[in-house]
């Protein structure tokens, strides 16, 4: 993978582009943003940030927003004692029915039913890392940013993650388009945190990919969550008047106790390859 700095300006410029609209969304999340902002703060034409940003991410600026806003609020219903119309307006919606709304759209439920029922760690559309380059050819973001969950494993040195990863989302989305495939990641990333435990951090990793780092060195009692996760492969979900089954892989890694991200990211692969060839929960 080449060097930034090695890339040709065209590609470079939509590689600082990306990043800047990036970090200003991130740093406005509660603030009114409007799209014409972002692309004055990146200093690039409306209609040119958004095709890049939809290249790269495969959604729109606006959706984008509202499912980081809605990951946000997910977390302060889970993580705090806030009513649920101060966190509504906190991120952008000015009535108690309009965020339930939009929360429902994303989460599925209502907030404060999920407030009772959903564990806290909610990073369904986690914020999503910079752009990268192949050559002179911008990739798709594909990984979300989990720097906050590196910290989390250094903590949990020797203990197990479970990794997980959706099978056959990609027909889901071609077949029924991106939402059916987003109510399918939904519906994996439910099982996965009603399976965890209270102080088990679950986190979405990738497109189709989430781990839970279950802070055990019990082979046994991971291996008990796993299958609990496992035991629901081919229940279903409805979509528009289909049925779609929802089945995940899962491996299981252990963390050193000094563990390098890039050895993380390698390591998560290999076993879930494992488990795709095998169809059977992995260790490594």
């Amino acid at each position: 993978m080449d060097n930034e700095n090695s890339l040709n300006p065209m590609f470079r410029n939509n590689f600082t582009v990306f990043s800047s609209a990036l970090e200003y969304i991130e740093e406005h999340l509660c603030d009114d943003i409007r799209q014409e902002d972002i692309a004055a703060e990146c200093m690039y034409s409306l209609s040119s940030l958004q095709k890049i940003w939809k290249y790269c991410t495969g959604m729109s600026l606006k959706e984008y927003i509202t499912k980081r806003r809605l990951t946000a609020a997910g977390r302060e219903l889970t993580e705090t004692s806030a009513p649920v119309l101060d966190i509504a307006v906190k991120y952008g919606y000015n009535s108690h029915e309009v965020f339930t709304r939009a929360f429902i759209k994303v989460w599925g439920i209502t907030p404060s039913r999920f407030r009772k029922e959903w564990k806290g760690n909610c990073g369904l559309y986690p914020r999503l890392s910079r752009s990268y380059f192949e050559g002179d050819v911008i990739m798709n973001v594909k990984k979300f940013d989990v720097s906050d969950f590196y910290d989390h494993l250094k903590n949990n040195a020797g203990s197990y993650v479970l990794c997980f990863d959706i099978v056959d989302l990609m027909p889901v989305n071609d077949n029924y388009g991106s939402a059916a495939g987003d109510k399918v990641i939904l519906e994996a990333f439910r099982r996965i945190n009603e399976a965890a435990e209270e102080d088990m951090l679950c986190l979405r990793i990738g497109g189709d990919e989430f781990a839970m780092v279950t802070a055990s060195c019990d082979r046994e009692k991971v291996s008990a969550i796993a299958e609990k996760v496992l035991s629901c492969n081919g229940n279903t979900i409805e979509w528009e008047e289909k049925t779609i089954p929802v089945s995940l892989r899962c491996g299981v890694i252990r963390i050193g106790k000094t563990p390098k991200y890039s050895e993380l990211c390698g390591d998560f692969d290999t076993v879930i390859n494992k488990a795709r060839n095998s169809s059977s929960l992995e260790f490594i």
